[in-house]
């Protein structure tokens, strides 16, 4: 499809899945999952929603979306990969950079790429996102002020989650304590590292997690942590996690993210883990394209040891799974451009999602804004909001073939593409010469 008929009231072909189920009138999906469907909006949300033949020349309706949701990025390091490179792909290397780096950064840096970061993934067709601050350290504070500026100059528009990234044992100190009150105050959560290599049977990692979860109960706050991104010891953190959770009767929502090595355990074992973790309540960020790039290498040669999140049998489990960027043009990940659209594109073949089926689709949709908590789920209603990713390509295979052209609407509003907007005084510059003389 070369051009996208973008007239009100607006002709697409919808998920099912991301169509009011309580409308009665709209046919059966076809064998892609889709319904053909007219929409018509104004004063920002949708005032009908009706079955469509087929387009009214009969030419291939466009493929629709409700906006996406990133589940788990990194915006204070974002585009930072270029001036600390970590070409090898190794988790010692990725640490060491990104160490280098926070030690050097400014609020002003932060600022900067991370609005780049936000404003391309706007562009593209993201609503909300939850990123995870390096908030031990010297540049803690600016990171965390340029997010915070950062995240009142895009209500409205992105719905920007924060989380405090620390070690674990932090939260059990008297300062970690204070600091969890601090981010409770500001709407956070509280985060950090759980995994291997993990120790006997008293673990401190054990009685790291038990406080950390008995504060983010006191404060009322959720906990979102990087757990077993790993090829080692399967399953192990997340197990902890789970059973903790349990014991603890915890109240506060609690996503594991990554869970890599899990996949690597045999079904058996997977499904029973599994169902703990449903058990506990626990939900799950598979983030397959930094772990791809990251886990199981070996020097010189293909990996064979391919660890990520077993999404498809957490989702047989109850286990409310939503799929992730996580690093962009970072030291953890040297690629990505914060387009949702282009991970949903990669995920179907890594993680052998199927778009077709409700399970496949909702990690980018519905799980996702359910795992945030997010006021609206992404199912376009009568009365709801008229936000749509419109896209050049009338069926899924079409999309999967090439990432296509696309048109975002917003509030009833048409948003310009990536790359048209009049980069601001802020963001002039950002990857190239001044940038770069500021980090040295």
């Amino acid at each position: 499809m070369s051009a996208l008929p973008l007239a009100r009231p607006l002709q697409v072909r919808m998920p099912r899945c991301l169509l009011d189920p309580a409308l009665q009138t709209l046919p059966r999906a076809d064998q892609e999952g889709l319904v053909a469907v007219q929409i018509d909006y104004a004063a920002g949300l949708v005032r009908a929603i009706q079955p469509l033949a087929r387009g009214g020349d009969g030419s291939p309706l466009p493929l629709a979306l409700t906006p996406l949701v990133e589940p788990h990025a990194h915006l204070d390091k974002a585009f930072t990969g270029a001036l600390f490179p970590n070409w090898e792909g190794t988790m010692a290397e990725a640490l060491a950079q990104n160490q280098r780096e926070h030690g050097q950064r400014s609020e002003a840096q932060v600022l900067a790429r991370s609005e780049a970061a936000l404003e391309r993934g706007w562009r593209y067709g993201l609503r909300a996102m939850r990123t995870h601050i390096d908030s031990g350290g010297p540049g803690a504070q600016a990171s965390w002020r340029a997010l915070l500026a950062l995240r009142q100059r895009w209500q409205g528009r992105v719905d920007v989650q924060l989380v405090a990234l620390v070690p674990l044992l932090y939260w059990s100190s008297p300062e970690g304590k204070a600091f969890a009150r601090q981010v409770a105050d500001w709407g956070g959560l509280l985060g950090g590292v759980l995994g291997p290599p993990y120790g006997g049977a008293a673990l401190a990692e054990q009685e790291a997690l038990a406080s950390l979860l008995a504060l983010a109960e006191q404060l009322g706050c959720g906990v979102d942590l990087h757990v077993d991104e790993s090829d080692r010891q399967p399953g192990r953190g997340v197990a902890l996690v789970a059973r903790q959770a349990l014991e603890q009767r915890s109240q506060v929502p609690i996503t594991c993210s990554h869970s890599c090595s899990m996949g690597l355990l045999g079904e058996g074992a997977l499904d029973r883990l599994a169902d703990q973790m449903a058990a506990a309540g626990l939900g799950v960020v598979a983030l397959p394209l930094t772990n791809l790039w990251l886990l199981g290498r070996r020097p010189g040669l293909t990996p064979v040891l391919r660890a990520q999140a077993p999404i498809r049998s957490l989702q047989r489990a109850g286990v409310t799974v939503a799929v992730g960027a996580d690093n962009l043009q970072d030291p953890w990940f040297p690629g990505g451009d914060g387009d949702p659209i282009e991970l949903l594109r990669f995920a179907v073949p890594a993680c052998h999602l199927v778009p077709i089926q409700r399970q496949g689709l909702a990690p980018f949709t519905t799980a996702a804004s359910a795992l945030l908590g997010l006021a609206w789920d992404g199912v376009l209603r009568v009365g709801g909001p008229a936000d749509l990713v419109v896209l050049a390509a009338s069926g899924w295979a079409e999309l999967l073939a090439r990432c296509p052209q696309r048109r975002v609407l917003r509030a009833g509003q048409w948003l310009d593409p990536p790359g048209s907007e009049q980069p601001s005084p802020l963001l002039a510059g950002l990857l190239a010469g001044p940038m770069a003389g500021a980090l040295g």
